[in-house]
């Protein structure tokens, strides 16, 4: 009974969070409304990233004489004034002898359009990946192969997620994950971590509550460690980058020390063996493969090192789709025992799939509206100006404050990071220090409030426990780490 009350009593940690932001950026834009710091809330409500902010209204005569000159002869009305390329400062559109003042562009789209391109942008694409990789891993069920890899992995998987049965359908489910992730196949990677984390649930005696299973895997999957980081490598090729490979080296030690950190940190929380002889085994044949393929990229020269980086992960995605459907053909006879067939069982698995992305559609729109209410109340950038000045006064150069941005953004928010890092490359060069750091900022974390709402929301756990806490503490080892590194590396 008092177990059952003090979880009454008890907020989530992400609830909370969720409260707390949207409340908090409503009350900022109210009084922002009341003390005239902000002119109109409709950015916030209905407008676009990327637009331009309604900062106030004056009457043409209001106008100092030089400026109302100028609008006169100004075509279509409309004068912009330009102190940086790279942002609208201020722009007056005059209209019936009214003239609207504009400064700066929305960083993100108001609450409406977000709510709209959550399902348009997020869920409809997950859902045709989720539907078409679920399929597979039906078809790896049926055949057998997911029984084989768990069977084959277990010895390993026992030392690390000792809850977990020996030979568990979950492990192999785990494995495929980690190794989307590892080869950066995002679109593989979600569909495989939701089949762990909904076959881990099978298992987990309290259905409410996040099992240890679930939080060193999901954890472990928020370290977000990677091999060959394409999308980074693809942006800075973008914006014409000297040798646009140059930050995955650093990016996947950056990485590999927050996966590090993430089995650490839970395990000590959970007493696993860390001082295992196979897990020791296991971390430095990682280490050692990794090595191996580095040398290999570093022996080639620009042009081939860009053709291998950019074909690696593709070459490895269809390697996996081949080797899935000609096990399923070979292990025929397995699907005719269970009366249907290689194509029906990938039919059920991929409704099961679109099943799922309906399922979580509700988590990710409630986070990703609160998180644009937040961004363009202004609190966010009100909240990062302040930290990057604390920073800058316990002596980090201006080149690491210029970055932190893309690591304050990234657990929030994949899409806004990824602009403050693209700005960053634009602003300073790609090749800056500044420039660099984002990028590897950029891919040595994850979307940490959008993956607890996804993977938690998708088995309805209502109780993450400590999972949030120990998923940012990582994000923050990354981030110490991509500092260092960077500083070494550059």
């Amino acid at each position: 009974m008092a177990t059952d009350i003090s979880t009454n009593f008890v907020l989530m940690v992400l609830s909370r969070f969720w409260l707390v932001i949207f409340i908090s950026s409503l009350v900022f834009i109210l009084v922002g409304i009341s003390f005239n710091q902000q002119y109109s809330i409709d950015s916030v409500i209905n407008g676009k990233q990327n637009d331009p902010i309604l900062i106030g209204e004056k009457y043409l005569f209001q106008l100092p004489r030089a400026l109302k000159d100028t609008l006169k002869k100004t075509p279509e009305g409309t004068l912009v004034f330009n102190l940086n390329e790279a942002d609208a400062d201020t722009t007056y559109q005059l209209t019936d002898g009214q003239v609207k003042i504009f400064s700066g562009v929305q960083k993100t789209d108001g609450l409406l359009p977000t709510a709209k391109s959550t399902i348009l942008d997020i869920i409809l694409p997950l859902l045709a990946y989720l539907a078409f990789f679920a399929g597979l891993m039906q078809l790896l069920i049926d055949s057998g192969a997911a029984e084989g890899l768990a069977k084959w992995l277990s010895p390993f998987f026992v030392q690390v997620f000792p809850s977990v049965p020996k030979n568990h359908p979950s492990i192999s489910y785990m494995t495929l994950n980690f190794a989307a992730n590892f080869l950066g196949l995002d679109s593989a990677a979600t569909p495989f971590g939701l089949k762990a984390m909904e076959s881990l649930q099978e298992i987990n005696p309290d259905k409410d509550k996040a099992s240890d299973a679930q939080i060193m895997f999901l954890c472990l999957h928020a370290a977000g460690l990677t091999l060959i980081p394409t999308s980074i490598i693809g942006y800075r090729a973008a914006e014409h980058a000297t040798n646009p490979a140059d930050v995955m080296l650093p990016c996947i030690i950056t990485s590999f020390i927050g996966t590090i950190a993430a089995l650490v940190i839970v395990g000590i929380r959970q007493r696993v063996n860390l001082l295992s002889g196979l897990l020791i085994a296991v971390v430095f044949s990682i280490i050692a493969a990794m090595l191996g393929l580095l040398f290999y990229i570093g022996s080639l020269d620009l042009m081939a090192k860009n053709h291998f980086t950019s074909n690696f992960s593709g070459v490895l995605l269809l390697g996996i789709i081949l080797l899935t459907l000609g096990f399923a053909f070979w292990k025929e006879k397995r699907f005719k025992e269970k009366n249907t067939t290689v194509f029906d069982s990938f039919v059920v698995g991929a409704k099961n799939g679109m099943n799922t992305a309906v399922i979580i559609f509700p988590y990710v729109l409630g986070m990703l509206v609160a998180i644009s209410v937040f961004r363009n109340s202004g609190m966010f950038e009100l909240l990062s100006q302040g930290i990057t000045w604390v920073f800058s006064q316990v002596g980090l150069s201006k080149e690491i404050t210029d970055s932190l941005p893309v690591a304050m953004l990234r657990p929030f928010s994949s899409g806004g990071s990824r602009g403050f890092m693209l700005d960053a490359m634009r602003v300073y060069g790609p090749d800056s220090f500044t420039g660099r750091l984002s990028c590897i900022f950029q891919c040595s974390a994850e979307t940490t409030f959008y993956v607890v709402a996804v993977y938690f929301g998708a088995i309805k756990v209502k109780n993450t426990r400590y999972t949030l806490s120990t998923m940012l503490l990582v994000d923050l080892v990354c981030v110490i780490a991509a500092i260092l590194v960077a500083s070494w590396f550059f």
